[in-house]
C-alpha cells in the first residue's frame, strides 16, 4: 500500500524561525506560571507561602506582561508613524526647500537666492562669497539683526560691479556679539529629488550627493 506523502501544516513554524512577541510573552507567563506551581507543590507544609507572598509573586508577572505588551504596541505605532512620515514627506519630491549648506551654483541672467540662520541675535552679521581660489568675490555687512532666517540675493556681480564667471561658489557667514563670536549657519535652496526612510527619520535627497533631514527644512517654495 502506497503511503502519502506527509505535508506539514500551515502552523508549524520552519526551524531556527523567530518567534513573535505574543509567543515569547506566551512562553514567559507559562514558565512563571510552571515555576510557581512547582513551587506550590514543594514548599515546607509547616512554612507555606502566604497570600501577600503569592500575591506579589503574580503583580511581578503582571506588570512583565503588561510592559511587553505595552513595548510591541509601542514599537509598532512608531513602524507606522515612521510610513506615514515618508509618504506625506513625498510631496516634497520636484520642490524647492532652504536648507543648511553654503554651495551656491551661478548662471549668468539669474540671481541666486541664499539666507542666514540666526538661532540668537548678534550685533554684526557678514556673509562673504568666494571663488574656487578661496578669494572673496562679493560681501555683504549685514550689521545687526535678531533671532530667525534672513533671505538674501546675490546678482552675480563682485564687490566692483562687475559680472563673475558662471561656476560654483562657496557662501560663509561670521556672526558676533560683542566679543563674542555667534552661532550662525548658511542656509541656501536646493531641489528635492526623493525622500526615504533613513536611520534618523526622513531623509531629503538633494542630487548632487547632497542629503538633509525633514528637520533640516527652514522654507519650503
Amino acid at each position: 500500500m502506497a503511503l502519502d506523502a506527509i505535508t506539514p501544516s500551515a502552523s508549524t513554524s520552519a526551524p531556527g524561525a523567530p518567534k513573535s512577541a505574543k509567543d515569547a510573552n506566551d512562553g514567559s507567563e507559562q514558565r512563571f506560571l510552571k515555576l510557581l506551581v512547582t513551587q506550590l507543590n514543594n514548599q515546607d507544609p509547616l512554612n507555606p507561602l502566604d497570600n501577600a507572598q503569592l500575591t506579589s509573586q503574580l503583580a511581578q508577572m503582571s506588570t512583565v506582561s503588561g510592559i511587553e505588551k505595552l513595548n510591541t504596541a509601542f514599537q509598532a505605532l512608531l513602524a507606522q508613524s515612521s510610513s506615514s512620515q515618508v509618504l506625506q514627506s513625498a510631496s516634497l519630491i520636484g520642490r524647492t526647500v532652504l536648507v543648511p549648506g553654503n554651495e551656491l551654483a551661478l548662471t549668468q541672467g539669474t540671481n541666486v537666492p541664499f539666507a542666514v540662520d540666526m538661532p540668537g541675535a548678534a550685533e554684526s552679521v557678514k556673509a562673504t562669497i568666494t571663488n574656487a581660489a578661496g578669494a572673496t568675490v562679493r560681501s555683504y555687512d549685514l550689521g545687526a539683526l535678531p533671532p530667525g532666517v534672513k533671505t538674501l540675493s546675490w546678482d552675480g556681480l563682485a564687490d566692483n560691479g562687475a559680472p563673475v564667471a558662471d561656476g560654483a561658489y562657496t557662501l560663509n557667514v561670521l556672526a558676533t556679539g560683542g566679543d563674542a563670536k555667534v552661532v550662525a549657519s548658511a542656509l541656501t535652496y536646493a531641489n528635492v529629488v526623493s525622500v526615504a526612510q533613513g536611520s534618523n527619520g526622513v531623509a531629503l535627497d538633494l542630487g548632487a550627493n547632497r542629503k538633509a533631514s525633514l528637520g533640516d527644512v527652514r522654507l519650503i517654495l
